[in-house]
């Protein structure tokens, strides 16, 4: 479905929890809501309230026959649920759910607060979201209300609890999703500005605290009091950069407390068999994101194709990012030890920069991949195609006739079918191949860092995305299966841990990774690690001085070229072209050189090096380089070095292993031969897979 405007372009950007989100991988058996032996189900979005109560029961049945397990229910209907204050109007709801249960067909439940109903917005106007600028929203769009309004949170929870009192014993109800893709709101209105304050108050304790922690003698900043301080404005130049940290982290802890204020009311009136959810954007840079500690498990969204990514090839923009999956799935499942994709992209959307129709096969592919991840599920907005309202054009699995069904309708119920056949052959003692496991990575991530790199990056060439997905890409290569992982993440069960930029840290966080690093572990810091400290501050110390033990090397400054004159990286003999940043190095004795700075006045300067650390390695590339094919050899080196079996896959083959299942998807404009062992059996799909298609096989 639409975006919203703030985030619509904006591209994957890793993102998402600071210091206070908890794992708790593992923590929850999700086998009574998801039976391992069904590997997955696949629902799809119904509006009973956009069509004709007349029409519902040809529509909830053609889903069934379509192969769908379930559907969704009463994520934009609060006007419908609660057309006056007070007055709740169930019955239409009651019928939807009747005919659903009528063809099996089992449903998520949805809170509406995306989409107040304008009784409340003329009653209490302030719920409405203020921008910097003071422009306020108003009726008729969605999700346009702040999450820091006290009366929105208040009635939002009436609300929500009648729905939940009358659907929360309902045994066809599997689950509710809070919410829908919330986001990080930047609102500045009074709820806002004094709940602010208060978190300012709560975090610091005393003025003199923030003051310190914010550097405000900087420019003539301190304050004497917290009433004193407003919500920074973003948009003026020279604003307070830890302010303005601050500030996301505020804004991301609203959403996460709204959606888990929502979670406690459901959780009062539902039976134990039902699990609670929301349906999350990928937008990594926001720390919300894993961060309500009172869902079940989280979700994703993921859309590929709308004008935002022209993939690998001249038709590659019909095919989407090949990471943009697989990084979701990665990012999201080891947040609580599983998780499902909310909606995926059914065919051409309305809301893109250019529409186009994707490739035939890509949305069956694209279910491939989110399965191959390890998904409980996969569901889709919409089933009938919108005829009004801004969404109208969107495609669905049936078209504008609310009956024929689109070529991506056709190939959900090709996948559900692929599903079925899986299922029969499902080995409930299959494990994953020991080749695979020596490879497994995590890839450190912490939305303070960057969040806080992208306030102040420092050069125009460094992309924060693109940093991250140098380093995704290059293990994908490599066919490594990758979570990204929290600071809080037991690092000992990866083999291999990346630490991509991790520009703020603490003595607490270095030692951690000396003794993963000491116990045997294989760590590869990149650069930008450890130049501040936990409030971002630069230590008063030599630069980065605190990571020299763990690195085995001073790092005595660091250069920006400009990008009409990029620098040279040695490396195996290679020469590697980079602009964005570069650490120059001062390596120990004992610590190797395995890439230097050439062309330049400190040519022949260390860039790469790598050290034994107890019974581990670390390795940290100081350079971030312009495709990121230098990162790509230093890993494969060093995977190598350690003697774990690799693979060398090209741009846009994705290989995952689950349920004792191989499957393979190719977003590339080339026909892959993949090279199957002597025991593999083919199930879908041939080894010659084709641009947009999907290999499966039993391992």
């Amino acid at each position: 479905m639409q975006k919203s405007k703030k985030h619509l372009f904006k591209k994957i950007i890793f993102t998402v929890f600071g210091v206070l989100i908890s794992l708790n991988s593992g923590a929850q058996n999700f086998d009574k809501y998801f039976p391992k032996k069904d590997l997955t189900t696949v629902g799809v979005y119904y509006y009973p309230e956009h069509w004709d109560q007349s029409q519902w029961d040809r529509d909830l049945k053609k889903i069934a026959e379509m192969g769908f397990e379930f559907t969704h229910f009463g994520e934009f209907a609060w006007a419908q649920l609660e057309p006056q204050e007070g007055v709740y109007d169930f019955k239409w709801l009651d019928k939807a759910v009747e005919i659903a249960v009528k063809y099996n067909l089992k449903i998520i439940m949805c809170t509406s607060t995306a989409t107040p109903p304008v009784w409340l917005v003329r009653q209490h106007p302030d719920i409405l979201a203020t921008y910097e600028d003071g422009t306020k929203t108003d009726h008729g769009s969605r999700q346009h209300a702040s999450f820091s309004s006290n009366y929105y949170r208040s009635y939002s929870l009436k609300m929500i609890e009648q729905l939940a009192k009358r659907y929360g014993n309902n045994k066809n109800i599997i689950g509710w999703q809070v919410d829908n893709e919330p986001s990080r709101f930047l609102d500045y209105g009074p709820d806002a500005q004094q709940r602010y304050r208060n978190w300012l108050k709560e975090k610091y304790v005393t003025i003199d605290a923030l003051n310190k922690a914010w550097g405000n003698n900087f420019w003539s900043g301190t304050y004497s009091n917290f009433d004193q301080i407003n919500i920074p404005l973003h948009k003026e130049w020279g604003m307070n950069l830890h302010s303005q940290l601050d500030h996301y982290r505020f804004a991301d802890q609203e959403t996460a407390t709204f959606l888990d204020n929502q979670a406690l009311t459901i959780r009062k009136y539902i039976t134990k068999d039902q699990w609670i959810t929301s349906n999350y954007r990928s937008n990594y840079d926001e720390s919300f994101v894993g961060m309500s500690k009172e869902l079940d498990f989280d979700c994703y969204t993921r859309y590929l194709v709308y004008g935002g990514s022209l993939g690998i090839g001249s038709k590659g923009y019909r095919l989407g990012d090949y990471t943009s999956i697989g990084v979701s799935n990665d990012f999201f499942r080891p947040l609580k030890g599983m998780y499902g994709c909310m909606e995926l992209q059914p065919g051409q959307v309305n809301w893109g920069s250019i529409n186009p129709q994707p490739l035939p096969g890509s949305v069956r592919m694209w279910l491939w991949h989110v399965f191959a991840g390890g998904s409980k599920f996969a569901c889709t907005y919409r089933f009938r195609a919108p005829l009004y309202g801004y969404e109208q054009f969107h495609y669905g699995i049936v078209g504008t006739d609310g009956i024929t069904p689109t070529v991506g309708g056709l190939e959900f119920s090709q996948f559900i079918k692929e599903i079925d056949t899986l299922r029969k052959k499902y080995d409930a003692k299959a494990v994953l191949p020991d080749y695979y496991l020596k490879r497994k990575t995590g890839i450190l991530f912490n939305a303070d860092n960057v969040m806080g790199i992208e306030l102040n990056k420092q050069t125009k060439e460094w992309n924060t995305i693109g940093h991250f997905l140098k380093y995704y890409k290059a293990t994908k290569s490599m066919g490594a299966p990758v979570d990204f992982v929290r600071d809080t993440t037991d690092f000992s069960k990866y083999p291999f841990l990346i630490v991509p930029a991790y520009q703020m840290i603490d003595q607490k966080m270095i030692d951690k990774l000396t003794l993963y690093a000491k116990n045997g572990g294989n760590l590869i810091l990149s650069c930008r690690s450890g130049i501040q400290n936990r409030e971002g501050h630069l230590w008063e110390a030599k630069f980065y001085e605190p990571m020299w033990n763990l690195i085995g090397s001073q790092i005595e400054s660091y250069d920006l070229l400009m990008p009409q004159s990029p620098g040279i990286i040695k490396f195996n003999n290679q020469e590697f072209g980079w602009t964005s940043w570069g650490d120059l190095l001062k390596p120990n004795k004992e610590t190797e050189i395995w890439g230097t700075y050439e062309g330049d006045f400190y040519a022949g300067t260390p860039a790469i090096i790598s050290r034994n650390l107890g019974k581990g390695s670390v390795t940290y590339i100081g350079v971030d380089s312009k495709n990121g094919e230098l990162e790509k050899q230093v890993l494969r080196k060093l995977y190598q070095k350690q003697n774990a079996p690799i693979e060398n896959y090209p741009e846009g083959i994705m290989v995952e292993y689950r349920d004792g299942f191989g499957i393979a998807v190719n977003y590339s404009d080339k026909i892959y031969n993949l090279n199957l062992p002597k025991s593999a059996k083919i199930i879908i799909g041939t080894s010659a897979i084709k641009t947009a298609d999907v290999l499966v096989w039993k391992y």
